[in-house]
Formats: C-alpha cells, structure tokens, sequence
C-alpha cells in the first residue's frame, strides 16, 4: 500500500501536461467526492467547483491566466468559486440541511443565529476572503485525492479572478473564483520540473514546539 508520504512525494505542481491522455471520468468523480466531503468552518461549504471541459472555454481562460499551458492541456479544469458573500439565506440554507439529514435541533438553530450575528454584520470583503479559505481546504484534499489516483494537478493563483467570472457567469451565481487546477497526466520528459528535487523547509525551520 503506498503511504501517505509517498503520494505526497509522488505528486509536484505539473507544469506539462500531455494532451493526448484524459483523465478518466470515474477519477474525477472521485476528485470531486473529496472535495465534497472535505470539511469546512461551521459546515458551510461556502464555494462551488466548475468543471470546465469545453475546449473554447478553456482557451478563454488560459488567455487570462497567464497563458498557462495546463489549463488546455489537462483534461478538465477544475474552478473552485467562493461565495461573494455570507447572507441570512445562504446560512438558513446550510442549516435547513443539517436538520433534514439529523432532525431539528435547538442548539443547532441557535448555534446558526449566531453565526449569523457574527457574520453578517462585518465586511463583504472579510465574509468572501473567509469563505475562499474554506475553498483552499478543499483544494488540499483535491490534490492528495488526485495524488492517489496517480493523476496529476496544479494549483494555479496566477489568473485573473475578474476575467474568469466573467467567462463562467459567476457574478450572477454570486461567486467569484479563487483558484484553478487542472487535471491530467504529467508530459514525460517536456516537463522541466519533474526531474528536479521537491524542496521544502527543514522539519526544525518549519516547526516550533511550544510545551
């Protein structure tokens, strides 16, 4: 059984992509399970993902993202799309499901009516930045998901957020896009990165411990 470390290993930010291999539907639909069950602050899931495999979308979005070549050459692209917003509604929604699936509660509908006493009032800005980190936890769970089907990903930030809302429609859908990755398979011997050492912080710069 191969370790959580060796997938982690195993998997790099793919700079190459080769074209002529998909990747098969059943390992997205994986990928995209991971994504649903991967947990958020408060249970929200405050973010939608967009998979995008029209072909003349994806150049659209390769345009404004760089020209990052991944975004056509993988297979799909994944759009993770965060709220814009919390709102009374998008909660209320949250936990009307909760209580379908485990029964009204009273300290659920209260815990809820105070989150929304806590979120409501602050800053759009604040509510969408909090609601894109939750997007980012998902974005985690994607890549190692991917990892252990021996597909390949990339996250990217290098795009333009604006643009590619305005590709998808997000605006009216009340999102906007925080981050892409494509899925495929890496290009054997194109990609200039693949060969090179991973390299991350020492364990002893990377972590303090405080007893």
């Amino acid at each position: 059984m191969t370790s959580l470390k060796d997938l982690m290993t195993w998997r790099y930010a793919t700079k190459k992509m080769d074209p002529t291999k998909a990747v098969p539907e059943e390992k997205v639909e994986a990928i995209l399970e991971a994504i649903r069950m991967a947990p958020t602050s408060s249970g929200t899931q405050p973010f939608e993902v967009l998979v995008v495999t029209n072909d003349e979308m994806r150049e659209k979005i390769r345009k404004v993202g760089w020209d990052q070549s991944q975004i056509t050459e993988g297979s799909h692209l994944l759009v993770f799309a965060a709220w814009d917003n919390y709102s009374a509604e998008r909660i209320d929604a949250v936990r009307a499901h909760m209580e379908e699936l485990r029964g009204e509660n009273e300290m659920l509908s209260q815990y809820f009516e105070n989150l929304k006493n806590v979120y409501l009032p602050r800053d759009e800005t604040v509510n969408h930045d909090h609601a894109a980190r939750q997007a980012y936890i998902a974005l985690g769970f994607a890549m190692l998901a991917a990892a252990e089907l021996g597909v390949d990903t990339c996250p990217m930030e290098g795009f333009d957020p604006e643009a590619v809302d305005e590709i998808l429609g997000l605006k009216e859908l009340g999102l906007k896009s925080v981050t892409l990755l494509p899925l495929g398979y890496r290009q054997e011997g194109a990609d200039w990165l693949l060969p090179m050492a991973k390299v991350r912080k020492s364990r002893e710069t990377l972590v303090k411990k405080i007893n």
